[in-house]
């Protein structure tokens, strides 16, 4: 990563583009630095490729999720590059910006750029040299739940799609995640039973892609249980030809 980009504002795509190419071209990271990602995350962003989403921001990052593996995601929201460096283990990613300031806009359309090594290291590492101001961090929760709500992604996740029945573990208003509009009932039935998408769908003021948004939410937050044999289990509701679910 370019000294360039450790500045506390964000860039334009050009500036972007420009600057990463010199890093790539110029050999601009620094020699003691890890320069490949693990060849478990490389299978996984290559699995995704493959499905024609690798610039699936909720899916890129859902898979350092599961593999617990710190990664620098560029992200583009509008006309905006936000360097992400995401933490799975401690629930935390440094960023110039939180990512939940981002506009409407720029989340609806986020995409991602590309995905390198974590150059940063945790609050508390040993190495300190690799550590950033303590304000550049910022809690991961509301940022995964930002963008899973708000963000381009209006269906479920693969990890969690197919036949499936989903419960809630605990209230999201607890930890100061905002539950806009029907999406505050529909938690509170999904803490008390295991429902599939297509139930959730058939709810007041619910839908399909409104039910894939808050069940992958969920999920990234570690607030999701999903079980494939459950009498509740369906098949997630077919898309339609715009790419959105269908009831």
């Amino acid at each position: 990563m370019p000294a360039d980009f450790e500045a506390s504002t964000l860039w334009r795509v050009s500036c972007f583009d420009r600057l990463h190419e010199q890093s790539v071209m110029g050999g601009l990271h620094g020699g003691d630095q890890q320069t490949l990602l693990s060849s478990t995350l490389q299978d996984e962003l290559y699995a995704l490729e493959r499905r024609h989403e690798s610039s699936d921001a909720l899916e890129v990052i859902a898979a350092c999720m599961r593999l617990q593996e710190p990664a620098l995601v560029y992200v583009r929201c509008h006309d905006f590059v936000w360097p992400v460096t995401v933490f799975p283990a401690q629930m935390l990613y440094h960023a110039p910006r939180a990512l939940v300031e981002a506009s409407e806009k720029g989340l609806a359309g986020a995409s991602v750029i590309s995905v390198e090594p974590a150059v940063l290291r945790p609050p508390g590492d040993p190495m300190r040299d690799r550590v950033a101001a303590d304000a550049s961090y910022w809690p991961l929760g509301p940022a995964l739940w930002s963008l899973a709500l708000n963000g381009p992604r209006s269906r479920l996740l693969a990890e969690i799609g197919g036949t499936a029945a989903y419960r809630a573990m605990r209230n999201p208003r607890t930890e100061n995640l905002p539950l806009p509009g029907a999406l505050a009932p529909a938690v509170d039935r999904l803490r008390r039973e295991a429902v599939s998408l297509k139930q959730i769908a058939d709810w007041p003021g619910m839908s399909a892609e409104r039910g894939a948004r808050l069940l992958n939410a969920l999920y990234l937050c570690s607030n999701l249980m999903v079980t494939r044999s459950h009498s509740s289990a369906q098949s997630e509701p077919r898309r339609s030809l715009f790419g959105l679910l269908s009831r």
